[in-house]
């Protein structure tokens, strides 16, 4: 079997996003259309030209919301299950991270007997909720070599079995997954709940202490990087937030992808710029390799990225 540069793992799921209605009438309609971590992260790999697996669960009545991710080059791994997940998430305001989930259907831990024997540079797990990855999965996957990466909503997101609600909460092995995990992947809400600042560089340095050597989060203003010892801050360009959901996903699949073969201050550049034009549109990136690097010389030139204030 070929070696993949990135693998990612979790579950496809479709998005309902509910617009914020504010005074229009009519309200403006729901948005229904294929997501998850696993299709932002892996589209946006894909496009910038990495080799790229993905490992999902979900139904298989459901396989044809896969095509685009075969389309572009990506490798599929099938787990079936009787459900695949649906995540809805209302905007009660014009704040594009005020955001209310609910996951209405869910396809399933994923278990160690499940997972393929995929060969590969680097493994994500690219979760959206609490109900994919156990502890044992990961220590699993870490005790078997793989250069393990993680998105932290994959724990913080807690679903509330009566209500369906998604409840962002703190999470009790939060260190013992950092130190499992090579980078990790964070928002301004999941640091603050893993570590408890709200100051995103102590929460990257917290990260560090834990055992990761870099730590990227993403709040409404760009990214911050913790890097062996450096904090960095990019700033997003994005003219419009209509894509807002999926940009944590696309912004480490981003800084996952040029971080092969550049340094960190390189591919935090890469990340701010292509998540920027991911947001600018509905859905998975889909813009070229020449796109990114043109808004990249346009909008992130190098002038060394901003060190953040947290």
């Amino acid at each position: 079997m070929q070696r993949f540069d990135i693998a990612f793992v979790g579950h496809m799921c479709f998005d309902e996003t509910v617009p914020y209605a504010g005074a229009s009438s009519p309200p403006p309609e729901p948005h229904i259309a294929p997501g998850s971590a696993v299709l932002c992260g892996s589209m946006a790999a894909a496009h910038v030209g990495k080799n790229v697996a993905v490992v999902t669960k979900m139904a298989k009545a459901d396989d044809h919301i896969l095509r685009p991710m075969r389309d572009a080059g990506i490798t599929v791994f099938h787990i079936p299950a009787e459900h695949t997940s649906y995540m809805r998430v209302v905007h009660p305001s014009e704040d594009a991270d005020d955001r209310r989930m609910f996951l209405k259907h869910n396809a399933g831990f994923i278990t160690i007997d499940e997972m393929p024997d995929v060969p590969c540079a680097r493994m994500h797990l690219a979760g959206i909720s609490d109900r994919e990855f156990t502890l044992g999965l990961i220590r699993t996957l870490a005790g078997r070599g793989h250069n393990l990466s993680c998105d932290m909503q994959s724990f913080v997101r807690r679903v509330d079995d009566a209500t369906q609600a998604v409840h962002f909460k703190r999470v009790q092995n939060a260190r013992e997954i950092a130190s499992l995990m090579r980078r990790v992947k964070l928002d301004v809400v999941e640091a603050k709940l893993t570590t408890g600042h709200a100051d995103l560089e102590l929460a990257a340095r917290m990260y560090e202490g834990w055992g990761c050597s870099e730590v990227v989060i993403t709040d409404s203003r760009g990214i911050l990087v913790r890097g062996h010892g450096k904090t960095l801050f990019e700033p997003f360009s994005n003219a419009s937030s209509i894509g807002r959901t999926g940009r944590g996903d696309t912004a480490f699949a981003a800084y996952l992808s040029w971080r092969i073969d550049h340094t960190v201050a390189e591919s935090l550049r890469f990340a701010a710029s292509l998540v920027s034009i991911k947001m600018e549109s509905h859905g998975p990136f889909h813009a070229t390799l020449s796109d990114v690097l043109a808004r990249m010389a346009l909008y992130h030139a190098h002038r060394g990225p901003q060190r953040s204030k947290g």
